[in-house]
């Protein structure tokens, strides 16, 4: 039976980091109320006293009673009708653990860009497998679009991504702002891989970058990382899609060049010789692309997809291959 979300559906988000706290900003634009899970108790409780997140986006101010918060997932998942799921994708089990109101019956929207480390599988994938949720009854929200610049209030594009186009079209309404403009898909499959595939290959320009290579050889390599995207995408799910549309090369475009990018900045510590341990330790915020990179390996085991620049990524970050050397192997074959 087709599910349908209602314009006056209630809505809740899991998770407290910038993302989750930009997308918190912007459902206050256009919903009287919004549920907010966090984890733990004391930011909580210093979200309460001080209406903002004290570690992201710490210029952005909330009016709390219009919020409800709350460290009990199940109150914040009973009272939604749409849930939007806003955690790494290695702490997507840690913030769920607790969960027992059934997820089945609600909307879930992944806005995680990454792979389930150990199910290898995306947000929507895992959400279908582990939690009953009908793929009809999942959304995505993707970019390009960066949660600092939603701070900075700077106009931003957003993709919403739903089977049903009533369904995108109704997440369009709860996302568009002033500064947010919306477009819409139905490639579920597309949208949610690509998030994963750009953050990989940020990694490899922060890469090239610490390694000390310019811009021109960037240019190459990110017009060589959308085609292996498309290969990827064409091959293992073919589909009624244009790579060139912002959910795609757009959203591979800012993972990569932008200052903002936690996933160029990885790379570029890697690049730079950082061991990838001590450049996790030393980044406060997550690199996605670090576990996409072996789901999307392990994925491709079966698929046998050309995919050199996900591959050299994947020897850097889980065989110790260094970083000079397989970034020059990758100069001899891209064009």
């Amino acid at each position: 039976m087709e599910h349908k979300i209602d314009s006056s559906a209630r809505v809740a988000v899991i998770g407290y980091g910038s993302w989750a706290t930009a997308i918190v900003k912007i459902l206050l634009e256009n919903t009287p109320r919004v549920g907010w899970f966090i984890l733990e108790p004391k930011d909580l409780e210093y979200l309460r006293s001080h209406h903002t997140n004290p570690y992201y986006l710490r210029d952005v101010h909330f009016d709390t009673s219009r919020l409800y918060l709350s460290d009990n997932i199940n109150t914040v998942v009973e009272g939604a009708d749409v849930v939007i799921v806003c955690v790494p994708s290695a702490y997507v089990k840690t913030h769920m653990a607790g969960l027992t109101v059934p997820l089945s019956e609600k909307f879930v929207v992944s806005a995680v860009k990454g792979i389930i480390p150990g199910d290898h599988l995306t947000l929507g994938e895992y959400l279908n497998r582990r939690h009953g949720v009908p793929f009809d009854r999942i959304g995505i929200v993707t970019g390009p679009c960066h949660a600092e610049e939603v701070a900075l209030e700077r106009l931003s594009y957003l993709t919403m991504v739903c089977k049903q186009d009533a369904n995108a079209r109704a997440l369009g309404e709860l996302f568009s702002t002033e500064y947010i403009r919306v477009s819409y898909s139905n490639d579920i499959y597309g949208a949610e891989y690509a998030a994963v595939l750009k953050n990989i290959y940020a990694i490899a320009v922060g890469i090239a970058v610490g390694l000390g290579y310019g811009d021109n050889f960037n240019a190459v390599l990110i017009s060589n990382a959308a085609a292996e995207m498309s290969r990827f995408v064409e091959r293992s799910f073919p589909g009624d899609r244009h790579i060139t549309d912002s959910a795609y090369l757009g959203d591979l475009l800012v993972t990569c060049y932008s200052q903002f990018s936690r996933n160029r900045t990885f790379g570029a510590m890697v690049g730079k010789g950082y061991s990838v341990r001590s450049a996790q330790a030393e980044m406060r915020m997550v690199a996605e692309g670090h576990y996409g990179s072996k789901g999307i390996e392990f994925i491709n085991r079966k698929l046998k997809i050309d995919m050199p620049i996900a591959d050299a990524v994947y020897d850097i970050l889980y065989k110790g291959a260094p970083p000079r050397e397989r970034m020059e192997a990758l100069t001899l074959i891209l064009k």
